[in-house]
């Protein structure tokens, strides 16, 4: 790998080639790491969520549960129960609203402990104001029987009414997890929410840290995000870990000014650039995977446009008539590109991996594009512990991958 170096742009402002900064960034999230020589183990999963600092979770399962595909992306297949057991278990890491829920080591625990000064919700903070008396109780019966979910509580409360139908214990729980009072112990394998108290999850060396003043705490939060994305804008990197602009802005001048990071431009880009000093710049990326709607490389829709030029919108929530290309799309990468999407879903009654419709993009060569597919989708089924693949008749590549798919 080599350095970001690269011609002087407009008053001294180094300029990085779009193709450079694509580099800078697949390898800032370890695409360019060396693959497992067997089974993936905690130290390769250290080592991927080292790389991308946030492991997004969703409750999605339409492939498998979000947080498994970053890592099968990096990683290739591995048991996704060791990757729970090492997310929840080893007290290493801890589940916040970092990026929105999310999972990241304890070491940034204090840099995130100011969003943890009001409730999430206009609504939660009603709620204790409401029914104070009640939030006190959940706590003490959490200290006094150990973690619990919702549906353990003594008085879970009914499901009615706004906030998604979510009864009393359910708001309780959200709004002291929200603000520190509780944290997540852990999550059972469908996924349900089991809470404790802090000092019995964080480990007591993290606790004891004083809290970081909030300029403090953004400034290590934009490094993190730096550091992740490689090379990115004020906007890449405020969205991280979903930091307010008007609070970075003048941040991102003092990180620049001390040396910690550079200003670029890259050509094409509306905004200035900034790049991480430990970024490097592989010759080439041979990644092939295809990405969750939840990765790193592709959650914040402006940039993967401007990135890879791959105009990318989650279409769960669009009624079917008006898709353009499925329910549950996963962009492919291809070398340092963005050159295709499918619509994919696990069959697990059938025992097959459905990729209901596969497209590529304009720049993306067919021949190219389609054997690798149909071999990340045999990688993928059998990861997952199906059967086979089924390519559907929807898109442009539909042919052509369901040929080279078998």
């Amino acid at each position: 790998m080599g350095t970001a170096n690269q011609h002087a742009g407009s008053k001294g402002v180094r300029t990085i080639p779009i193709e450079r900064a694509r580099r800078i960034a697949l390898a800032a999230q370890g695409f360019t790491d060396p693959a497992p020589k067997g089974d993936p183990t905690v130290r390769h999963f250290r080592r991927a969520l080292d790389r991308m600092t946030i492991l997004q979770l969703d409750s999605v399962n339409v492939v498998a549960r979000s947080h498994f595909l970053p890592m099968f992306a990096r990683l290739g297949a591995y048991d996704r129960d060791k990757l729970d057991a090492w997310l929840w278990s080893s007290r290493e890491n801890f589940e916040y609203w970092s990026h929105v829920a999310s999972i990241t080591s304890v070491e940034h625990q204090p840099n995130i402990r100011f969003r943890m000064q009001k409730a999430r919700w206009k609504g939660l903070a009603k709620f204790e104001e409401d029914q104070p008396g009640y939030v006190d109780s959940i706590v003490s019966e959490i200290a006094a029987r150990g973690p619990l979910s919702v549906s353990d509580l003594s008085d879970p409360g009914d499901r009615s009414g706004p906030w998604w139908g979510y009864s009393k214990g359910k708001m309780a729980l959200e709004l002291l997890y929200s603000t520190g009072r509780l944290m997540i112990d852990y999550r059972d394998k469908n996924f349900k929410t089991v809470y404790d108290l802090p000092e019995r999850v964080l480990p007591s060396e993290i606790a004891a840290r004083p809290d970081p003043d909030d300029a403090e705490s953004f400034k290590a939060l934009l490094m993190l995000g730096a550091k992740s994305h490689g090379i990115g804008t004020a906007t890449d990197l405020a969205d991280y870990f979903r930091l307010k602009m008007p609070a970075v802005r003048p941040l991102l001048k003092e990180l620049v000014a001390d040396g910690s990071l550079e200003l670029v431009e890259v050509p094409g880009w509306n905004d200035p650039a900034y790049l991480h000093p430990e970024a490097k710049v592989p010759r080439s990326i041979n990644a092939s995977t295809f990405l969750t709607p939840f990765d790193p490389v592709c959650w914040f829709r402006p940039r993967a446009e401007r990135l890879f030029d791959f105009h990318y919108r989650i279409e769960i929530y669009v009624p079917e008539p008006k898709r353009v290309y499925g329910y549950y799309v996963l962009p492919f990468l291809h070398g340092d590109r963005l050159v295709g999407r499918a619509d994919l879903k696990a069959d697990r009654k059938a025992g097959m991996l459905l990729a209901r419709g596969v497209f590529g993009e304009t720049h993306a060569d067919p021949d190219v594009v389609a054997p690798a597919m149909a071999k990340n989708l045999h990688e993928m089924a059998a990861w997952l512990g199906l059967d086979g693949v089924e390519v559907g008749r929807k898109g442009d590549l539909a042919t052509a991958v369901r040929s080279a798919a078998g």
